[in-house]
C-alpha cells in the first residue's frame, strides 16, 4: 500500500471525492448509521490516504490536540471491504500513527474504537478507558496509546 499525506487545503477534488466516497460505503451503508460524516474537523485534520495502484482502499484521519480530544486523535479509520483480511488495516494504523508522531510531536493518541475493534487497537498498544458508549448508535470505547 501507497501512502498520501494530505492536509484539507492540499487534497484535490478528486481525492476529497473518493475519501467521502470511502467513508460514506462503510460508515453509512455497510453499518446502516444514519449519520453525518462531515462535522467540520475534516478541515483542521491530515488525511492519509492509502492506495494500492491508483484505487483508495484505505483512510485515516489525524486531528491535532483540542479538536476531538485534549490529545491528538485518530479517526475515521477505514479499509475497502474487498482490501481487509490482508493486514491493511493495521499497516494503515501503523502509518498513521507514525505521521501523527512527525506532524504534533504526539506523545500519546486518543481514540473511539468501535467496540467489536477493541482487540485490533489493542494489539497496536492501545489501552481501554473507562466503560463503552454509544456513538452514533453504535458501541464505541475510548482507547489510548502511550508513546515512547
Amino acid at each position: 500500500m501507497q501512502f498520501v499525506l494530505r492536509s484539507y487545503k492540499e487534497l484535490s477534488v478528486d481525492e476529497l471525492y473518493n475519501v467521502l466516497k470511502l467513508r460514506c460505503a462503510i460508515f453509512v451503508i455497510e453499518q446502516n448509521c444514519n449519520y453525518q460524516d462531515m462535522d467540520d474537523k475534516d478541515q483542521d485534520s491530515f488525511h492519509l490516504l492509502g492506495y494500492e495502484g491508483k484505487q483508495l482502499v484505505a483512510y485515516a484521519r489525524i486531528l491535532p490536540k483540542g479538536l476531538s480530544y485534549e490529545e491528538v486523535s485518530i479517526g475515521r479509520v477505514v479499509v475497502d471491504k474487498n482490501f481487509r483480511g490482508k493486514s491493511s488495516g493495521k499497516t494503515l494504523m501503523n502509518e498513521a500513527i507514525d505521521q501523527a508522531k512527525k506532524l504534533f510531536d504526539a506523545d500519546e493518541i486518543v481514540i473511539s474504537a468501535q467496540c467489536y475493534l477493541e482487540k485490533f487497537y489493542g494489539d497496536l498498544g492501545f489501552k481501554t478507558e473507562g466503560e463503552s458508549y454509544l456513538e452514533d448508535d453504535i458501541p464505541h470505547i475510548k482507547m489510548r496509546l502511550i508513546l515512547l
